[in-house]
């Protein structure tokens, strides 16, 4: 059985890790598997990531321990390479990436899914601002970042204007939806 890679894609302050966390406490137990990223980031408010140094990074990324790596805002991000060997146990994956990488999915993972979370540009920016990661310039570079994919194709769009319980409850309902079809091959 092969399970599948379900991308959940948007703009930075859209609130995608919110609702992956919402997502992910309300699957546990299930086959559903939500890798933390690796990034060349130090540890602090926000998601929860593996922080690495940018020499490790590299020394990682040489030796293949990615599926799908990625460089944004000056950082560098990794998606580990055991989700690969998830997915051929038949688990989803579920994991927030670059939309950059979306043409790449099919080929690394065979069965992909894509979600984009938007979000209006006033609310996008008050989150920003107050997750306090980023100094005002980068912030701003963040709000400015054109999307590097706009016309790829989604099964899902999220509007996360309103609660986090509506648009984590429509991101679990597609996801029981992924696990149903992967189960019925």
């Amino acid at each position: 059985m092969t399970g599948a890679f379900v991308a959940v894609v948007g703009p930075s302050g859209s609130g995608k890790d919110a609702v992956l966390d919402w997502a992910r406490t309300r699957l546990a137990g299930s086959r559903f598997l939500f890798p933390r990223r690796v990034i060349t980031r130090p540890s602090g408010p926000g998601e929860e990531h593996v922080p690495v140094a940018p020499e490790a990074f590299a020394a990682a990324e040489a030796a293949g321990r990615f599926a799908l790596t990625w460089r944004a805002h000056g950082l560098a991000y990794g998606v580990p390479a055991s989700v690969s060997e998830a997915i051929a146990d038949g688990w989803v994956v579920v994991a927030n990436v670059s939309r950059e990488v979306l043409p790449a999915l099919e080929d690394v993972f065979g069965r992909a899914h894509t979600v984009r979370i938007t979000v209006s540009d006033e609310v996008r920016r008050a989150r920003i601002a107050a997750r306090g990661r980023e100094n005002s310039a980068d912030a701003q570079a963040r709000l400015d970042r054109p999307d590097p994919a706009p016309g790829f194709p989604v099964d899902l769009e999220i509007v996360n204007d309103g609660t986090l319980e509506d648009a984590g409850s429509l991101l679990v309902d597609f996801l029981r939806g992924v696990e149903a079809r992967t189960l019925a091959r």
